[in-house]
C-alpha cells in the first residue's frame, strides 16, 4: 500500500478569480491546518484574464503549500479538475469552486464519512443564489437523475472528498466534472452525500448562465447515459470478481 506523504490535498480549478483566491486560500488553510499536518492546496488557472494568474504566483511564493498550474488557455472545469488529480498527492483529495460560495471550514463535515464511504459529496442547504437559479438548478438534478437512474440530490456543489483512488481511476471527458458522483458508482465506489453551508458571490462573476447550464447540461447527461447503459459487468464462474 502508497505511504502518502502528503495527507490531503485540496484542488480548486480558477479562472477570472482574482477577488476571491486570498480570502479562499486563507480560509483553507485556517480550515485544515489543525486537522492535517501535512496537506497541499492546488489551483489550475484556466487561463484567466483578470489578473488572477499574477496573484496565484504571488500566493504560491507566500504559501508553501500552495501549488499553482497554468494553463496555456481556457480549456474549462472538467480539464482543471483532470489535470489537478493528476498533480494531487494526497490520501485525500477535496474539491471546491474558487468562488467562496462553499466554506472550506465544511470539509472537516466530509471528513466525518470518509472511512466509511470513499466518495462523500456535499449538499448545499439554504442556498444563496437566486430564484431562477434555484429552480433552474432542480429542474437540472432532477432531470439528470431521472435519465442516469441516480439519486443524487446535488450533484452540482463543488464540496467533495475522495479517497485518492477514486480519482486516479477516473477517465475524463469534457463536461464530466457533473457527474463525479455517478461515475465513482459506476467504478464500484461508495458514495454519501452530507449537508453544506452555502453563500453568495462577493466577488467576480458566475462563469454560468441559464442557456449553458440547460444545453450542456443535457448534453453531458445524455452522454452519461449512454456510458451507463453500455457499462460492462461480468462474472467468472468460481471467482469472486
Amino acid at each position: 500500500m502508497k505511504d502518502y506523504q502528503v495527507k490531503l490535498s485540496v484542488v480548486a480549478p480558477v479562472y477570472n478569480e482574482y477577488g476571491n483566491l486570498r480570502p479562499l486560500t486563507e480560509k483553507i488553510i485556517e480550515a485544515i491546518s489543525n486537522e492535517f499536518e501535512s496537506f497541499q492546496i492546488i489551483y489550475i488557472d484556466d487561463g484567466s484574464v483578470d489578473g488572477s494568474s499574477e496573484l496565484l504566483d504571488q500566493l504560491a511564493e507566500e504559501y508553501e503549500e500552495l501549488k499553482v498550474y497554468h494553463f496555456t488557455e481556457n480549456n474549462g472545469q472538467t480539464a482543471a479538475f483532470a489535470a489537478a488529480f493528476k498533480k494531487a498527492e494526497g490520501r485525500l483529495v477535496a474539491t471546491l469552486d474558487a468562488d467562496l460560495q462553499v466554506d472550506p471550514a465544511d470539509i472537516m463535515k466530509l471528513l466525518t464519512k470518509i472511512k466509511e464511504y470513499d466518495l462523500v459529496c456535499g449538499v448545499r442547504v439554504d442556498r444563496e443564489d437566486t430564484i431562477i437559479k434555484k429552480i433552474s438548478s432542480k429542474i437540472a438534478n432532477g432531470f439528470r437523475n431521472y435519465l442516469t437512474g441516480e439519486e443524487i440530490i446535488d450533484t452540482g456543489c463543488p464540496l467533495k472528498l475522495f479517497r485518492s483512488e477514486v480519482v486516479k481511476d477516473y477517465n475524463l471527458f469534457e463536461g464530466m466534472h457533473r457527474f463525479f458522483p455517478t461515475l465513482a458508482k459506476m467504478k464500484g465506489y461508495s458514495v454519501v452525500e452530507v449537508p453544506v453551508k452555502h453563500y453568495p458571490r462577493h466577488e467576480g462573476e458566475s462563469k454560468y448562465g441559464i442557456s449553458n447550464r440547460l444545453w450542456v447540461g443535457l448534453k453531458d447527461t445524455l452522454a452519461v447515459r449512454w456510458m451507463k447503459k453500455r457499462q460492462i459487468s461480468y462474472q467468472i464462474k468460481g471467482e469472486d470478481n
